[in-house]
């Protein structure tokens, strides 16, 4: 089972998303600087940069910078730059207890989507909870790497 939940998501929205630039931002939290190498099984084998090449040429209309830490005051501290028109965030381990990143988001104005590239509901009870998905506007959980092209075909001009 995959999971997809967006709000608003339409083929109009789809349109726009595709007719308008938009500065997106890509950040990944703790352990994602492994993709490619950690947990084949789970995570594919394709590294995050080798992914951001297959971004930029799917999306060239769209200016998608990336940004990955292990640590949440660095991760929080991107965040706070408010550089960017639309934000894709996989927060890794601190999806499921990291109040200071929900907090963050919740004061940040442009779209949000909450990527997972597991589907995190079908693993161990503890990775079920997010408590930062309640500050985004949808979450794509279990499509692998393709939910971050998914969220950008999410995002729209509102």
């Amino acid at each position: 089972m995959r999971i997809l939940l967006l709000n608003g998501f339409n083929a109009k929205t789809a349109y726009i998303c595709k007719k308008l630039k938009m500065k997106i931002l890509i950040v990944n939290g703790p352990n994602l600087n492994l993709l490619g190498t950690r947990e084949p099984d789970i995570y594919g084998n394709i590294s995050m940069e080798e992914y951001l090449n297959q971004l930029e040429n799917k999306f060239p209309e769209h200016e998608i910078s990336y940004y990955q830490s292990n640590i949440e005051g660095e991760l929080i501290d991107r965040l706070q730059k408010d550089d960017f028109e639309a934000l894709i965030i996989n927060p890794g381990a601190f999806t499921h207890y990291s109040y200071a990143i929900a907090d963050c988001l919740k004061n940040i104005s442009q779209q949000k989507m909450e990527v997972h590239i597991s589907n995190i509901y079908q693993r161990e009870e503890f990775r079920q909870k997010s408590v930062t998905a309640v500050n985004s506007d949808g979450i794509i959980s279990g499509f692998g790497l393709k939910g971050y092209a998914l969220a950008i075909l999410s995002l729209n001009s509102n």
